[in-house]
């Protein structure tokens, strides 16, 4: 199968779901560009990613990976967007070890993608998925509205990143309490950990 390098383009506010994002690749050398709804969590970690100077006060979940994973001499080859079903993309790590023996790991594209922005490691996938799914922008949609969306967007992850452990057990409570009401489990699973985490400390 043909295989496609794809690039982080941005990252904008989901027009379909409130409260995700739309993770944006673009393909090397080509028009299309393959648009991915994913979490706040997920988009937060990218956007620390891509913006180095940005260090949170403590390591993100795909940071303390990265490291966990070097430590043992694990690098991470590549990262392959290899199929679409039903609506979500699927994805594989491919990892080497220090012998060089090579393993893939099943991640979901986000976090795959997460995981390839601190390895600087390439990602892929086929042009069927591509045909299936990607998008042409012809320039009136590549305005500087839509610039200016993907800024607001990677301005407000980078500022809740730096800002999450300024808030308080109160503001927690009360970001879970949302959470919950507008049915974002993973959210408020989240938020429900980081608050027992600060409690028993």
């Amino acid at each position: 199968m043909s295989r496609k390098r794809l690039w982080i383009k941005g990252l904008s506010y989901s027009q379909t779901q409130t409260g995700a994002y739309a993770l944006v690749l673009g393909e090397e050398g080509g028009p299309r560009t393959l648009p991915i709804i994913i979490g706040a969590f997920e988009a937060q970690s990218i956007a620390v990613a891509l913006e180095k100077e940005i260090n949170p006060p403590r390591p993100l979940t795909h940071d303390l990976f990265a490291q966990f994973a070097r430590t043992f001499a694990i690098e991470l080859k590549e990262v392959i967007i290899h199929s679409l079903k039903e609506g979500v993309f699927h994805a594989s790590l491919v990892c080497v070890d220090k012998d060089g023996k090579e393993e893939v790991l099943d991640a979901r594209t986000s976090d795959a993608v997460a995981l390839a922005t601190r390895f600087d490691c390439p990602v892929f996938t086929y042009e069927k998925i591509l045909e299936k799914a990607g998008v042409v922008l012809d320039e009136k949609e590549e305005s500087a509205s839509v610039e200016e969306d993907e800024e607001e967007a990677m301005e407000d992850l980078l500022e809740a990143a730096e800002e999450s452990d300024e808030r308080s057990i109160d503001d927690l409570n009360r970001d879970l309490d949302k959470a919950v009401r507008n049915e974002d489990y993973e959210l408020a699973a989240r938020l429900r950990d980081e608050i027992n985490k600060r409690e028993r400390n």
